[in-house]
């Protein structure tokens, strides 16, 4: 079992930036994908940007492409969401999700094991 952490959302103005963390406890994410998802009021949890298990890959929707970074540290025990150039559209509940694989495919539906208990990022006009 993967405990999946969050933390970094928050109130900000549109334009400003906001970097979520995604921390497992207990252990790092050596051969995890991973990726973020969001999740606004009365619509359904979407897809938002993906790191493979190498983290030479990575995927964005097109809707943060170009604002939204993932990365992952060196130790692999965070991954990060970096979120420039927010809107209000972007105010959402984030998740991460993670998933054990064996290659460096990387998923973009919500068909990982694991995922988080969500942080609350609003970006106000």
């Amino acid at each position: 079992q993967v405990q999946l952490v969050e933390s970094g959302g928050g109130l900000v103005q549109a334009g400003g930036s906001l970097r979520l963390s995604c921390a497992a406890s207990g252990r790092t994410f050596s051969g995890y994908a991973i990726g973020w998802f969001r999740q606004a009021p009365g619509k359904e949890r979407v897809f938002v940007a993906a790191l493979s298990r190498s983290g030479s890959r990575t995927i964005y929707a097109d809707s943060v492409k170009g604002r939204f970074t993932i990365s992952r540290d060196n130790a692999q025990t965070t991954v990060y969401l970096q979120m420039n150039s927010l809107k209000p559209e972007d105010t959402a509940v984030y998740y991460c999700a993670a998933e054990l694989r064996y290659t460096d495919y990387v998923r973009v539906d919500l068909g990982y094991d694991y995922w988080g208990q969500g942080t609350q990022v609003t970006v106000s006009s």
